[in-house]
């Protein structure tokens, strides 16, 4: 499985959900996109394929055991994947346990040329700066991630400070087939 994440609509985001003061939770709607990608490397003992996306830059896929023409891959085949996003924060409430929490899940394949994949994340994320004159916003979580990035809605962000924390849960999706 890929390692997207809509980490950025979160960032964006999260400033809208922990002024929201009676909304704890906010859910970001969901996006589809379909992409083609190039098989660059083929691990069979490890059931991973590296290719290489439409941008140029190359990421890793697990291809379920259920996905029967797995042998059948070679170098310079595509891959298409329709990849689904959706993005729930919730505002953490003081002295609650941070949370580093990741799932993934594997499901039968449809043909026995494609299959789905799944993966949830959840952290705790703390703002650690807020910069009004741009306006932007920068997260620490755990294992030293951290981001930053624009906040469109300057209001918002003047209702947080540095130090809230934020619970965000991603989950990706993906149907895969093999061509």
């Amino acid at each position: 499985m890929t390692k997207w994440t809509m980490v950025g609509a979160a960032a964006a985001l999260a400033a809208s959900a922990v002024s929201a003061g009676a909304q704890v939770t906010k859910t970001v709607p969901g996006r589809m996109e379909k992409i083609t990608v190039s098989v660059e490397a083929i691990d069979s003992g490890r059931r991973q394929v590296t290719v290489k996306k439409p941008d140029g830059t190359y990421e890793v896929l697990y291809v379920p055991a259920a996905v029967k023409k797995f042998d059948t891959l070679k170098v310079g085949d595509k891959i298409t994947a329709n990849y689904y996003e959706n993005m729930v924060l919730r505002v953490a409430p003081p002295g609650s346990t941070p949370k580093d929490e990741a799932s993934n899940a594997v499901t039968r394949a449809e043909t026995g040329t494609a299959g789905t994949a799944a993966h949830q994340r959840t952290i705790t994320a703390t703002i650690a700066a807020i910069d009004m004159k741009v306006p932007s916003i920068t997260f620490t979580g755990p294992n030293n991630w951290k981001y930053s990035t624009k906040v469109q809605d300057k209001d918002a962000l003047s209702k947080v400070k540095v130090g809230d924390k934020v619970d965000i849960t991603w989950t990706e999706a993906m149907v895969v087939s093999l061509e």
